[in-house]
């Protein structure tokens, strides 16, 4: 167990208007958890590549996951500032081991939006509880962000479909009992209307899991590859309808990308929160390294983009409770906060001097695994192209 120092979050320089009583008593419960049962052993989890299985039934005992799940499917049916509370809470403590937020806002919201009701009643309840978790399976070797060049294929025979292919940098993978997975199911010269999405049970045969990957940083989360070797899955696994798969993942991506923008604006304002304190101790030349000019400038210059990105971000909630949030912004929001947030972490090593570069110091841990937000969900230069689009 290792020891924990959180810092106190700097005050925003605007007032946050998002969240209510409730909100903020969730906040509480999301913090004290994070705080107790995972921060303190991210070398544990750093070590065994994943998290215990046990903290998934826990988390599912507090009610924070699944939470916006309707109730008659084990959920608490709350909005979504619930779930940006808890990416919040995670991105404070610097933990980058645990999937929830993923479990809980991306496979389960496959489920609840395209699922038929045995499919909904079947898993979102064990997802809830942490009896089952989630994955999404759509990246493969060598296709990267381009979702139309998947090679998994579902062949029909009889009342099932045979897979075949494989999955790379799964989150959650390791330890899924159920991954939603992208499919090539058709021969159409249109590509996009070639792809479904199959529910699979982790127990299938044929259906194998590779050892967590070796990543540069996000070392205790459970990344891994997926293999299917003639896995036989009843048609009734299919989420929606055969050939819908693309049009479901171009409509679930946009609060994916959001999502990312929520983890990178805390992300910032944590390593910048760790900065300052550390600044204020460390003494060089006989005073401390806060205060000295170019680093009063360097921590206003960050304070002043943290919040520029923490304004945006909490504007963007706006339009995401109203169902109105666009293409664009969600693009935005994802490319420029995660552009961002590893700007300042660079910085913030930096005023560290040689201490930011040790791995026993928080920043250096948010080094390694603040960098692939800017991968995943797609790369940024695809947000970029998709924003140009709309220009």
């Amino acid at each position: 167990m290792s020891t924990l120092n959180i810092p106190k979050p700097i005050p925003s320089m605007l007032p946050r208007t998002l969240f209510n009583e409730e909100h903020e008593q969730f906040r509480q419960t999301a913090r004290r958890f994070f705080e107790t049962e995972i921060a303190p052993y991210r070398e544990k989890w750093e070590e065994q590549q994943h998290i215990d299985r046990q903290l998934w039934n826990k988390a599912g005992e507090l009610g924070l996951l699944c939470c916006t799940m309707p109730e008659e499917y084990g959920g608490s049916g709350v909005d979504r500032l619930y779930s940006m509370i808890l990416m919040e809470e995670q991105a404070r403590v610097g933990d980058s081991s645990s999937g929830f937020s993923l479990h809980s806002d991306i496979v389960a919201n496959y489920l609840n939006n395209f699922g038929n009701e045995q499919q909904k009643i079947t898993w979102l309840p064990k997802m809830a509880t942490g009896e089952a978790v989630g994955a999404i399976a759509m990246t493969e070797p060598g296709t990267g962000s381009d979702l139309q060049a998947i090679r998994t294929t579902a062949v029909e025979e009889g009342d099932d479909y045979i897979v075949n292919g494989s999955k790379i940098f799964i989150t959650n993978g390791y330890l899924c009992d159920i991954a939603v997975v992208a499919v090539k199911t058709g021969k159409s010269e249109n590509a996009a209307q070639n792809v479904s999405l199959l529910i699979i049970e982790a127990d299938r045969a044929g259906f194998t899991k590779g050892k967590p990957l070796k990543k540069v940083g996000m070392h205790g989360q459970d990344t891994c590859e997926l293999f299917f070797d003639n896995v036989r899955v009843p048609k009734s696994n299919l989420l929606g309808m055969e050939g819908m798969g693309f049009i479901m993942l171009m409509k679930e991506l946009a609060w994916e990308r959001m999502m990312i923008g929520i983890i990178c604006a805390a992300g910032a304002e944590s390593a910048l929160a760790c900065t300052v304190e550390y600044t204020k101790q460390r003494k060089a030349f006989g005073k401390s390294v806060a205060s000295f000019q170019n680093t009063r400038f360097k921590l206003a210059e960050m304070r002043a983009e943290v919040q520029i990105a923490r304004t945006f971000v909490d504007q963007c909630m706006q339009q995401v409770l109203k169902n109105e949030l666009s293409i664009e912004a969600a693009c935005t929001a994802k490319y420029w906060v995660s552009d961002l947030a590893c700007k300042v972490v660079d910085e913030c090593v930096q005023l560290h001097g040689g201490y930011g570069y040790m791995l026993e110091y928080p920043i250096a841990r948010a080094y390694l695994d603040m960098r692939p937000n800017r991968i995943y969900g797609g790369t940024n230069e695809i947000m970029k192209e998709l924003i140009s689009r709309t220009i």
